[in-house]
Parts: C-alpha cells; sequence; structure tokens
C-alpha cells in the first residue's frame, strides 16, 4: 500500500508506512480498535490505492469467483481463500464481536465474501474509483 501511495503522489496524506497503519486502526471491528475520525482526503486516497490494487489482483479476483462458480468441481481455490481470510479475520478482529462472528460463519459468509470479490472486480476498470466510492457511500 505504501509503495502504491508513492506511486499515486500521496505523499503528504501517508508519509510513513506508520501512517498507513494508523488509518487501519480505524476500523471497530479490530482488537486494537482507535477512534478518529477519518479525513475525506484520506478517505479518498484510501479508495484509490484500493482501486488501483485490484488491478494488480484481477487475475487472482477472477479465479477465485470462478472456482465459486465451479465449486463442485475445482473446490480448492476458493477454499484456501475462504480459509485464509477467516484466519485473517480470526487473528486481527475482535471475534467477540457479533458482528465478526457473522462473518466467520460459512453459511453466512459466502454471499458476503463472494459480493466483495465482486466489486472488487468492477472496481479495477477505468471508473472503479467512482464504482467503489459510490458502493460505499450507499451502504
Amino acid at each position: 500500500m505504501y509503495s502504491l501511495s508513492n506511486k499515486l503522489s500521496y505523499q503528504e496524506i501517508f508519509p510513513n508506512k506508520v501512517s498507513i497503519w494508523k488509518l487501519r486502526c480505524n476500523n471497530p471491528l479490530r482488537k486494537t480498535f482507535v477512534s478518529n475520525n477519518l479525513k475525506y482526503h484520506e478517505f479518498d486516497a484510501l479508495l484509490k490505492i484500493t482501486s488501483e490494487m485490484t488491478k494488480y489482483l484481477y487475475p487472482y479476483i477472477r479465479s477465485i469467483l470462478l472456482s465459486l462458480d465451479n465449486y463442485n468441481s475445482r473446490p480448492e481455490l476458493w477454499n484456501d481463500f475462504h480459509n485464509r481470510l477467516i484466519d485473517l479475520i480470526k487473528q486481527r478482529f475482535n471475534t467477540e464481536s457479533i458482528l465478526v462472528k457473522k462473518l466467520i460463519n460459512f453459511e453466512n459468509s459466502k454471499n458476503f465474501y463472494s459480493k466483495i470479490l465482486l466489486t472488487l472486480a468492477m472496481c479495477q476498470s477505468e471508473d472503479g474509483y467512482d464504482r467503489l466510492k459510490i458502493y460505499l457511500l450507499n451502504l
């Protein structure tokens, strides 16, 4: 994320890696939650970095989505993605929270994870930043 922020000329907003890490701690679902208000230009920069990251990750995202469509014949890639994501959530999020428990529950989370992947897949286009911004602001 830091190298992409430098590539996109966000040195003022993210002067170092610690500044990006501090913004990640604003998530109320994390174990180490810090309640700071995210400024609009920080939010905007994070969205642009996310949409730029999806351009690099699009082949992987697409293959995961295809493995979900062909789950009966090739479940390995989706299962690997799902297990890795669950492990990350358990490591970094507050597992006592009801919302996090819903994320970990496989039956409820499958549709949610596929929705996230579809949103990220749509963000890799030229208008991806705008799509992601509209999607997040309409939640």
